[in-house]
C-alpha cells in the first residue's frame, strides 16, 4: 500500500469516528430537549418495526423455498412414475396395443 493510500485510509477513519461517538451522547444538546428525544424514540422504533416487518417477509420467503426444496424428491419421485406409465403406453401402442395410444 502506498503511504497516500495509507494516509487516505487515515483520514477517513478518523473523520469518522468523531460522528460515531457523538451518536448516542447524552450530554448533546438537541438531546436535552424533551420533544427531541420523544421524536428520536418514535423514529428509532418506527425504524425497528420496519426492520421485523423486513425480516419476516424475508423469513417467509426462506420458509417457503425450504418447502419447495423439501419436497422437490416426491415431486420428482412423482415426475418419474408418470413418465414410465407414459414409456410404457408408448410401447404398448407402437407394438399394436392401439388403446393406449391415446394417452
Amino acid at each position: 500500500m502506498t503511504f497516500a493510500r495509507l494516509a487516505g485510509a487515515v483520514a477517513l477513519g478518523l473523520a469518522t469516528i468523531p460522528a460515531a461517538a457523538r451518536a448516542d451522547d447524552p450530554r448533546d444538546p438537541a438531546m436535552q430537549n424533551k420533544a427531541l428525544r420523544e421524536r428520536d424514540a418514535a423514529m428509532v422504533r418506527e425504524l425497528n418495526r420496519k426492520q421485523a416487518e423486513y425480516v419476516r417477509r424475508r423469513d417467509a420467503g426462506y420458509a417457503e423455498g425450504w418447502a419447495a426444496y423439501r419436497t422437490y424428491p416426491a415431486q420428482r419421485e412423482a415426475y418419474e412414475r408418470r413418465m414410465a406409465e407414459w414409456r410404457r403406453a408408448v410401447r404398448l401402442c407402437e407394438s399394436g396395443h392401439h388403446e393406449y395410444c391415446a394417452r
